[in-house]
């Protein structure tokens, strides 16, 4: 007789939900769909062949250490030169104060797993990131959300928000930001506003969760100080990762914060994954070490800023005037804001028929609502899908907007 698994599953795996993200990827898998979906680096970014040279180099120097179990807290010669990096980028940080992990997706489980306990409030922004308000949800949190303006996250509705659960008795444990090219936004929070959230964050003695993925992917403008950098209280927690600006595959991100919370970080980990790859840590030191990070980042910088400037280009020619949508800074995505009347739901499947994806607003925003927004990626596709994607797409909202 096969299981009745009714009453098996934990509390916390009944709460999961599958990625919509990761469900429009398996989209991919025809060959005329142009997908404006993931966020997915350009494989024309990768490093491949340097990539090649430097495994083989590690291999041959360390190789019994590159393939053995290493610290949970992360490859002593990695966790040296990314000290040293953020050292010149400004960050007063110790050992204590850093940790690697497999993805920054586990960093955002883990943390989740040792913060939240079941109905702790969690305050994110209208939108946030899917994968962290996934993570959040898992463990119990319950999330309230803080519309946005061009600028980010309202500070009047932040501190409205606060004191309304306050009073209600409601114990809120970490704000959530990603202060740099917002997922999935694109927007960039000016550094009076990092101020002002750490401000409210030490009145009312919260956390800061500061999602940091994108940040040296700057195309334009003046990079802002990291509410890290800001923080005198040690109630900031930041989070790094290669995926972005190396590669997606290589699962290997960092985190720094109060040593009490990578401490507890550490522990956790222990049962989760014991560590993280130690070859791709290597791989990725040496990468560094060698100064081939900076080099081929600049060129990434170039091939996206080409590739946005492209995209805003098709849209100021093909979508009707009714249609808004943001100009990121630097990053991976922009934001688009159809009329209000305009289901992006509606949007979606009609798209999804004509070739072209993109991913539905709603599920970044923790209430449900935005519905008549989409999120667009503009970093994966070259110059050819950008332009006739948005030809696809602009004629399918046309069509939506006139059928209203």
């Amino acid at each position: 007789m096969r299981i009745n698994t009714e009453g098996k599953f934990s509390r916390s795996a009944k709460s999961m939900k599958r990625s919509a993200i990761r469900e429009i990827l398996k989209l991919l898998k025809n060959p005329d769909m142009i997908s404006f979906a993931g966020g997915l680096p350009s494989p024309q970014s990768f490093p491949i062949e340097e990539v090649k040279e430097i495994t083989n180099y590690i291999l041959d120097t360390e190789g019994e250490q590159a393939l053995q179990y290493g610290a949970t807290e992360g490859d002593a010669s990695l966790r040296e030169i990314l000290l040293k990096r953020h050292s010149r980028q400004g960050l007063k940080i110790g050992p204590e104060n850093l940790a690697v992990c497999t993805g920054s997706q586990q960093a955002l489980d883990i943390l989740s797993k040792i913060l939240i306990d079941q109905d702790d409030y969690i305050i994110c922004g209208l939108p946030s990131y899917l994968g962290g308000l996934s993570a959040f949800n898992v463990y119990g949190a319950k999330l309230k959300g803080v519309p946005f303006d061009e600028q980010g996250m309202r500070m009047d509705k932040l501190e409205e928000a606060v004191k309304e659960l306050t009073n209600c008795g409601k114990n809120i444990k970490f704000i959530y930001v990603i202060p740099d090219f917002q997922n999935p936004a694109g927007i960039t929070m000016p550094e009076s506003r990092r101020r002002e959230i750490l401000a409210i964050a030490e009145k009312y003695n919260l956390l800061i969760l500061e999602d940091s993925p994108y940040r040296e992917i700057r195309f334009d403008g003046e990079p802002q100080k990291m509410i890290y950098e800001l923080d005198n209280s040690g109630r900031v927690i930041t989070l790094f990762t290669f995926s972005k600006i190396f590669a997606p595959g290589f699962r290997v991100a960092w985190l720094i914060g109060n040593p009490l919370i990578i401490d507890k970080f550490v522990m956790a980990k222990q049962s989760a994954d014991i560590c993280s790859p130690v070859l791709m840590q290597k791989i990725a030191a040496e990468y560094i070490k060698r100064g081939s990070l900076d080099k081929n980042l600049a060129k990434t910088i170039d091939l996206y800023r080409n590739k946005r400037d492209h995209m805003l280009d098709c849209f100021e020619k093909q979508m009707p005037e009714s249609v808004k949508w943001t100009r990121p800074e630097g990053g991976l995505f922009l934001f688009i804001t159809l009329p209000e009347n305009i289901d992006g739901g509606v949007v979606f499947k009609i798209a999804v028929e004509n070739n072209v994806a993109f991913v539905k607003g709603s599920v970044f925003h923790c209430d449900d609502s935005g519905k008549n927004t989409m999120r667009i990626n503009f970093s994966y596709s070259d110059m050819n899908e950008i332009e006739e994607g948005v030809k696809r797409l602009s004629g399918v909202i046309k069509t939506c907007i006139d059928k209203k």
